[in-house]
């Protein structure tokens, strides 16, 4: 908490909300930007060995998310974090680096041209975290815009601003610059007053309704923006699954995090004739399952979703959850059908629709009907499973598994419709930092394009084409029309 008020203490009031210093960010982000990639991450390597090293401290700030154990913390949202920091490591300088543009594939009318294409920082990012991972997704996030050579403004979710000022701390005392790094107060004032002030980018973890908010805050600005929003994430159960396998998933799904996980398995599509089988296996686990904590906005939302499924024919399986009651024991919602609510709306609450189909046509089609594509899970043959993970859409497929492959820090991350767009993490997510710069030098002497256009240039042009994109006869005798068009070229008088 110390290292929370000493950042920010670093900001100024503004409207009622906390006012980045925006003039020493930019000349401190330019500073920074000037430092090779490989003395940037040296900072990180750093950072990478002080969580190894005071890890408890880590999860000691993350001890009030809700039904959290240390060790959930540390598989969660710690050593992946870690992770995340090798791999800018090993890999940020080579991303980075520009990328040298050579002759080959050059077109003819270009000759003497050599080019590259640069990824330059945005400049000031702003990043906006949520309560369900609150260390590790927008650690990973600034991370990434510090290794692209950004300043970085931190939005972290209310109450939830002590695993990153952590951070923070130790990224400084690592030796990054000192207003690099800033934390802004955790209120969603605080967010938009940070872009009226001027950033270059967001990044957002949240609901689909926060992105529509911030949207509109940004579009005045025209600032570009990363999201990663909510999802209903669905899970096929292809014929011939291992249904055991399919129910420990997804217990583990709704356990995880007090099922308060973006990708956490809300719809599950499975055969008719299997689906009884595994709504039994499931059952018989719900009897024992534990309660988990949900917030208050979360329990009234599932109320109404559920009495619309019930209303329309569903059943539950498991304990009728309590509105009134802080936590709630997972259930499942047997017999759910296309068009209800259910399948349509996000929330963080332990919660699995079991949806009986005829066969995977049918469980793609009903799938198409969520506004939501975050990730999905398939379990079955490999071979099957593969070839439906082509035509599932969704930013992520995992197959056999679910979650925890998307740890993995070479993946990139991120959904699509109202689940968002852009990824975060990975070689794609490093890049998102970053905008494009193409530099182009020309040698030599030929400059013929900067001449007026004479009388055969037109000819010369379509000889041009058709000798160097037109096939058979067409190009053969193309070809020597362009030799002769040239020759009489040279020979033009300029007028």
């Amino acid at each position: 908490m110390d290292r929370q008020m000493e950042h920010n203490n670093t900001l100024t009031s503004f409207g009622g909300a906390m006012r980045p210093p925006m003039v020493e960010m930019r000349q401190a982000q330019i500073d920074w930007a000037a430092i090779p990639v490989a003395k940037r991450v040296q900072v990180i390597r750093a950072l990478r060995h002080r969580i190894a090293d005071e890890a408890k401290l880590l999860v000691d700030s993350l001890a009030t998310v809700p039904g959290r154990q240390p060790a959930e913390s540390l598989a969660a949202e710690i050593i992946p974090l870690a992770e995340a920091c090798r791999f800018l490591e090993r890999e940020a300088a080579r991303l980075l680096a520009p990328r040298r543009v050579g002759r080959r594939g050059r077109p003819a009318w270009l000759p003497g041209v050599t080019a590259e294409v640069r990824r330059e920082p945005f400049g000031i990012v702003l990043v906006i975290g949520p309560s369900n991972y609150p260390l590790l997704l927008p650690g990973v996030q600034l991370l990434q815009a510090l290794a692209a050579g950004n300043a970085v403004l931190v939005k972290p979710a209310p109450g939830y601003a002590a695993p990153v000022a952590a951070l923070a701390g130790w990224l400084e005392d690592a030796g990054l610059p000192n207003r690099l790094l800033q934390l802004l107060g955790d209120r969603p004032e605080d967010a938009t007053t940070a872009i009226a002030a001027g950033v270059d980018k967001l990044v957002l973890t949240g609901s689909a309704e926060t992105g529509r908010r911030l949207m509109a805050a940004l579009k005045r600005q025209i600032v570009p923006a990363t999201m990663e929003l909510s999802g209903n994430d669905a899970v096929f159960v292809l014929p011939g699954a291992n249904l055991d396998l399919v129910s420990r998933a997804l217990q583990f799904g709704l356990r995880l995090n007090g099922s308060a996980t973006c990708i956490a398995p809300r719809r599950v599509f499975i055969s008719r004739r299997d689906a009884f089988a595994l709504e039994q296996k499931l059952a018989e686990a719900l009897r024992v399952a534990l309660p988990v904590p949900v917030s208050e906005g979360a329990r009234r939302k599932v109320k109404r979703l559920l009495d619309d499924a019930i209303g329309s024919g569903a059943r539950l399986v498991g304990t009728t959850p309590d509105p009134g009651e802080a936590t709630m024991t997972p259930l499942v919602v047997a017999d759910v059908r296309p068009g209800m609510e259910l399948l349509h709306e996000e929330f963080f609450a332990p919660v699995l629709s079991l949806v009986p189909v005829a066969d995977e046509e049918e469980a793609l089609a009903v799938c198409a009907q969520s506004p939501f594509a975050l990730g999905a899970s398939i379990f079955g043959l490999e071979s099957a499973a593969r070839r439906l993970a082509c035509r599932v859409d969704a930013g992520s497929v995992t197959i056999n598994d679910l979650i925890v492959p998307t740890a993995d820090p070479r993946l990139p991350f991120g959904g699509r419709h109202n689940s968002g767009w852009g990824v975060t993490r990975g070689a794609e997510g490093l890049l998102e930092m970053t905008r494009v710069k193409t530099v182009s030098v020309r040698r030599g002497r030929l400059y013929v394009h900067f001449d007026p256009l004479g009388r055969g240039d037109e000819a010369l042009m379509q000889a041009a084409l058709r000798a160097i994109h037109g096939r058979g006869a067409v190009r053969r005798s193309a070809v020597l029309a362009l030799l002769r068009a040239l020759r009489d070229r040279v020979q033009w008088p300029v007028k």
